[in-house]
């Protein structure tokens, strides 16, 4: 079967790479220069910048991919497992680290020894329990819920049992609460629910189904591809290639040629771009960004309603860095925890303002790679989340005042001395994230409230087009690496069974 694949980021190569090892004849579009999509890269006066996901988690989903097409892990990256996964500074409202230090291990031994030490005896005996409460939590959830196809509200009760169990796992109550059943020092919640905000929520508001999260970084571990993440999806490419895909680059599509047949039961025949070249195509997985991709080359379907009316996740202020100097206090992911917790969530989520007192995200990939930057230098990833562009923020005004908050705080913390060390630099806000083709100017698409995850995401196959698939992260399952990875997996088994 020919399949064409519209998009070549982390879904679409996922689903090339399922797809090709399954016999099929894949042809993936992609409008950029080169595979990558939102986990792409810069190479800027001697830097190497990345410009998307920073974090990676369950490399057993990348390696999935890469042995479907004939491949593996081994063969294409050298993973590093980062120890510690993250580092967090606690303000006291003086100091950024005012209120101390606390290091996540996925090493039980040594996160417990970390919070005795830190924090109390009891929390540390705590933690054992509550990595059980994940383990199980995850067990039940990303088989049955996650890793799983989502037709309709019915799929929820394909599996009574794992339902039951989610029920009494209080899965569907408040993260918060849980979290707070097993720790008593304030700093051990935000360091277990902060990952809430991946999800596009906030850590109060969230529930604990989403804890998932927290398994996957603060149990399964944090890694790193030497060279950077966009190693990832050069390692699919190549895979998926050397398995017998095709890729085009630059190729914008422009429209689908549709068969005979009603509204219902039509069929795609072919691809077309926007410089007249077409591809025959038995099947089409789409990974573009859905409201775009309806806007555009799907402009003649009906775009899934939560697309004009649902709600989506916050931005993200991301400012790439290649700065003098290498900080030595640091760990490869830093987390600085603001000291108005609660203030900051409802300024972020509720009244559409930056926040007074963020907790933000320092990366510091030059603590392990030093591949990235010249000698001497470092790569800074600062990331602030900011609202998105439903939010009433004049983004070429704020974008100034961003910016010179980012270089105060990366003072403050002690990451640079002055301005003067900073080499070169790339911000982008939510007005980029737009012109990227982003929903609202967000890179996190729609937020996973309860009515917009599972079967209440939109589908990942069209009901008027009979060979019509999706993958990405606003379809099933949703937002982040493992998630959409496992997008192109389910996009492509679509393609088999229909």
């Amino acid at each position: 079967m020919k399949v064409v694949v519209i998009g070549a980021g982390l879904a679409g190569l996922s689903a090339a790479c399922h797809l090709v090892g399954a016999g099929h004849e894949v042809t993936v579009l992609e409008q950029g220069s080169d595979a990558g999509g939102r986990a792409s890269y810069l190479a800027q006066d001697g830097f190497i910048l990345d410009n998307g996901p920073t974090v990676l988690t369950m490399t057993s989903l990348v390696d999935q991919a890469l042995r479907a097409a004939g491949s593996s892990l081994a063969a294409h990256l050298d993973l590093v497992e980062l120890k510690p996964a993250y580092r967090a500074f606690y303000s006291d409202g003086n100091r950024f680290d005012g209120d101390g230090v606390l290091e996540v291990h996925s090493s039980k031994e040594e996160m417990v020894e970390e919070i005795r030490s830190k924090c109390s005896a009891k929390d540390a005996d705590s933690y054992i329990k509550f990595t059980s409460y994940l383990k199980k939590l995850y067990e039940v959830e990303f088989p049955n819920f996650i890793d799983a196809q989502m037709d309709s509200v019915v799929s929820l009760l394909s599996s009574p049992k794992a339902a039951a169990s989610l029920l009494a796992l209080n899965a569907f109550t408040s993260l918060d609460k849980v979290v707070r059943r097993y720790f008593d020092d304030d700093r051990l919640v935000k360091l277990f629910s902060f990952q809430a905000l991946y999800a596009g929520l906030s850590p109060l508001k969230a529930r604990a189904i989403y804890a998932i999260i927290t398994y996957m970084d603060s149990v399964e571990g944090v890694y790193y591809p030497i060279g950077g993440m966009n190693q990832i999806s050069k390692a699919l490419r190549d895979a998926a290639i050397d398995a017998g895909a095709k890729f085009e680059f630059n190729f914008k599509v422009e429209s689908m040629k549709y068969g005979s047949g009603n509204k219902t039961n039509r069929k795609i025949e072919s691809v077309r771009s926007s410089d007249g070249t077409i591809v025959q195509a038995d099947a089409v997985i789409v990974t573009a960004e859905l409201a775009q991709a309806y806007d555009t080359f799907l402009s003649d379907l009906r775009a899934p309603r939560v697309l004009s009316v649902g709600e989506y996740s916050p931005s993200a202020y991301l400012h790439l860095l290649g700065v003098k100097g290498t900080p030595d206090l640091f760990a490869h992911h830093n987390i600085f925890f603001g000291k108005q917790w609660k203030k900051s969530f409802d300024s972020l989520l509720k009244s559409g303002q930056r926040m007074e007192d963020p907790s933000l995200l320092v990366s510091l990939p030059t603590a392990t790679d030093r591949s990235l930057a010249p000698e001497g230098h470092s790569v800074l990833y600062f990331l602030e989340p900011v609202p998105n562009l439903d939010a009433p923020i004049d983004w070429t005004k704020e974008r100034v005042a961003a910016q010179s908050d980012t270089v105060r705080r990366l003072m403050e913390f002690g990451f640079i001395s002055n301005e003067s060390d900073i080499v070169t630099e790339k911000i982008y806000d939510p007005i980029d994230w737009l012109n990227m083709g982003m929903s609202k100017g967000t890179p996190f698409a729609l937020s996973h409230r309860f009515f917009q995850s599972g079967p209440f995401r939109p589908k990942n196959f069209s009901k008027e087009v009979e060979n019509l698939f999706f993958a990405g992260s606003t379809t099933t399952p949703g937002v982040g690496v493992p998630m959409v990875l496992t997008s192109g997996r389910l996009a492509a088994e679509r393609v088999g069974a229909r």
